[in-house]
């Protein structure tokens, strides 16, 4: 068994689960997917096939898929020791809740093969000492973003103990996808996107809730003033074509102070006490006309498709990034 035909486990069948599956059979591995619940499983194939449907209609499925090549590469099952039986990779996608996950890697040490990759799709839980012992060394978190058949970005995150052989693995398996995993050197809560969102989510929250602007005008800031450039060139080299030593005053100058984070905003608290969720209420900061939220959906993948197909048309700025400094001291973790 080759690393491109080794069996996948995926455990949970849920939103991440399910669309995991799909971009592991995408990528050329049999499946098994499984979850305690009977209703996840009955849904997963018909959201895998959705799913599937959307990228070809964006011209995104790799050649020669269909529902039917589908159905046959990820099988379904209650059953984890079915699912882990010769599984090269067991990937957890289950509830964010650490009693959770530790009852899920104990049950896996037990049915799992011993050569078994152990990764974890958390998003802000230090899953590794919730991980037996003597597993380790093949153990890592690999975190997607939704929908991760369309988003490229794939944290992968060694523990202290993983060996770096497993971690240069499931990298290389990744980007053999057509993924862009990125290997951070230690685990933080958030890793960087989530980290970078959370600082952009407070300072709009504050922004709403002083009224300086609408949420209509706050976005078009971000995706007229930042996306574009960001886009392109992200913000370290940014900063290089707006300079350094600029950069450097601005930072000196402190005048920029973060909101304190208290827990709450208050225009999030109203919106939601007046049932305005989001998409699948049909209105959030924005009123969607009483479209569905599988319609709406459909619109935003259609459409990220098409920014990723114009995107591959513009080349990088040819760039040699600079030798990685040193390490500093551990991020604050209040």
């Amino acid at each position: 068994m080759t690393d491109a035909t080794m069996p996948v486990a995926v455990i949970g069948a849920g939103t991440m689960g399910h669309a995991l599956a799909l971009v592991h059979a995408l990528g050329g591995h049999p499946v098994r997917l499984h979850d305690v619940s009977a209703e996840a499983l009955r849904r997963a194939p018909l959201l895998m096939a959705d799913a599937l449907a959307t990228m070809q209609e964006a011209g995104e499925a790799p050649a020669g898929w269909t529902a039917g090549r589908l159905a046959a590469a990820v099988t379904t099952t209650h059953d984890l020791a079915a699912a882990a039986a010769g599984a090269g990779l067991v990937v957890a996608a289950v509830a964010e809740d650490p009693e959770v996950k530790r009852q899920v890697f104990a049950a896996l040490d037990r049915v799992a093969p011993d050569d078994a990759i152990l990764a974890s799709n958390t998003s802000m839980l230090d899953v590794f000492p919730l991980v037996p012992e003597r597993r380790l060394p093949r153990a890592l978190i690999a975190h997607w973003y939704t929908p991760p058949y369309l988003v490229d970005l794939v944290d992968v995150v060694p523990g202290p103990a993983t060996d770096p052989a497993v971690t240069e693995r499931v990298r290389a398996l990744y980007a053999g996808f057509g993924k862009r995993p990125i290997v951070l050197r230690r685990f933080v809560p958030g890793f960087i996107a989530n980290r970078i969102q959370a600082a952009i989510s407070l300072e709009v929250n504050a922004l709403l809730d002083a009224g300086v602007a609408s949420a209509a005008d706050i976005d078009e800031s971000i995706r007229h003033g930042l996306a574009l450039r960001m886009a392109l060139m992200g913000h370290l080299m940014k900063a290089d074509f707006t300079g350094l030593a600029l950069s450097r005053k601005i930072l000196a100058n402190r005048s920029y102070t973060p909101p304190v984070a208290t827990g709450r905003c208050a225009t999030l608290e109203r919106l939601v006490d007046a049932g305005r969720t989001g998409v699948d209420a049909g209105a959030g900061y924005y009123d969607y006309g009483g479209r569905g939220a599988a319609e709406l959906f459909r619109e935003r993948d259609r459409k990220l498709f098409a920014l990723k197909r114009a995107w591959r048309g513009v080349a990088d700025i040819a760039a040699t990034p600079l030798d990685d400094p040193p390490p500093g001291p551990p991020l604050p973790r209040g």
